[in-house]
């Protein structure tokens, strides 16, 4: 018997006229994550099929946790050998090294001229491992051990638990965003959720030197190393916000300073964005979490922008944040005491339901197009590949 690699799709399987594109993008990915070996992907629209060389396939198992699109990884076994006697005795063979009270047979038979059906392939199995293990008993509702059989045209497949995938769609399915990454908690995990559904990313981050230090843009920098182990790389436009924020804090009342600086972080976003080719913007907006999130700031924010904004954390709750930043390795940075642009400044009581009239008046106090104008043309990009960054740990 072959070891090898079964991916299980669950979402894709939903799709109908347009999986291809979603299975072949899935291949692609694939492909990038482990291409320092040598391999081989087949997939049919069930499954997907990875052949390795047997000392390759823990280094696989450890990149393909982290690609959108998977269910489920499963090692599996693979026999040309069809005749049910064999069948039987192979499951023998791979079932006596494992610890296990109960257990449950499962046969899928895509060879439809297979000459015994797959009730009767289970049962014939399940009774020659009862008559050759002792102490085992069938538990068809809540098995220890699956044991899932797959009889296909020219080979048996053989495989058990598998290892949980994160789901989601192929990173570039639909499309590209622009995420507005700080350096808090929340914007990391809006990104992991978009990128999750398919959406590759670029981010944009805000700095005013010398109120910002450098070490808050390298906290920035090593979230984007985190959220490209996911997104395979990823490009960071770094726009300098200080001649901005200074003349906001210089000629607009106190508590319309955050409302002002968003409307300006809004419109140099939406900007980036376009000349990108990005199709949305992504934040971590929680709703009520501080005075500009409320749905009034986010309604008198929002109006600058035509370009749609996603919200991916809108409706959790802060724990909820936490709960995921923990999981994907972001959690630790993000709570790093480096102050960012967003912290700095902020008035001792910024209006929560700021008035789109008055901001709109306000902003016409400071000549603010050619302070946008300035800034995008002088603003850094530094595009982060994964493949050349050391990891920084295994995620989820």
């Amino acid at each position: 018997m072959e070891k090898i690699i079964i991916l299980k799709y669950g979402e894709l399987s939903t799709k109908k006229d347009n999986i291809n594109y979603f299975i072949k993008t899935l291949k692609q990915n694939i492909g990038k994550v482990i291409e320092d070996v040598d391999f081989q992907i087949y997939y049919d629209f069930g499954r997907m099929y990875i052949y390795v060389k047997e000392e390759d396939i823990d280094y696989c198992l450890d990149r393909l946790k982290n690609v959108f699109g998977i269910l489920e990884i499963i090692v599996g076994y693979k026999s040309n050998d069809l005749d049910i006697e064999n069948i039987k005795n192979n499951v023998l063979d791979l079932v006596k090294a494992k610890e296990f009270n109960t257990f449950k047979v499962k046969t899928k038979r895509s060879n439809k001229n297979y000459p015994i059906n797959s009730m009767e392939v289970s049962r014939l199995i399940g009774g020659y491992l009862l008559k050759n293990i002792k102490n085992i008993t069938v538990d068809v509702h809540n098995p220890q051990l699956l044991i899932e059989i797959e009889i296909r045209n020219n080979e048996v497949l053989f495989y058990f638990n598998g290892i949980k995938g994160l789901g989601g769609y192929p990173v570039g399915t639909l499309g590209k965003g622009l995420l507005m990454l700080s350096g808090g908690i929340d914007s990391p995990v809006a990104g992991f959720l978009t990128i999750k559904r398919g959406v590759k990313l670029e981010a944009i981050y805000f700095e005013s030197p010398p109120h910002t230090s450098d070490f808050a843009k390298e906290k920035v920098i090593k979230l984007c190393k985190i959220l490209g182990q996911y997104n395979a790389n990823i490009k960071l436009h770094i726009i300098n916000f200080t001649e901005i924020q200074e003349t906001i804090l210089k000629n607009i009342p106190h508590e319309y300073l955050i409302t002002i600086m968003r409307r300006m972080m809004y419109r140099i976003s939406a900007i980036i964005a376009h000349n990108n080719k990005c199709n949305i913007l992504v934040n971590g907006e929680s709703i009520g979490q501080v005075a500009s999130q409320t749905l009034t700031s986010m309604r008198v924010i929002n109006e600058v922008v035509k370009i749609p904004v996603i919200r991916p954390v809108a409706c959790f709750d802060k724990l909820e944040i936490i709960n995921i930043a923990k999981k994907i390795g972001t959690y630790d940075i993000s709570t790093l005491p480096y102050e960012d642009c967003c912290t700095i400044f902020v008035p001792d009581h910024p209006v929560i339901n700021p008035s789109l009239k008055m901001a709109t008046e306000y902003e016409n106090h400071i000549s603010y197009e050619e302070l946008i104008h300035k800034a995008i043309k002088n603003h850094e990009v530094i595009n982060i590949n994964i493949k050349e960054e050391n990891k920084y740990q295994d995620l989820l």
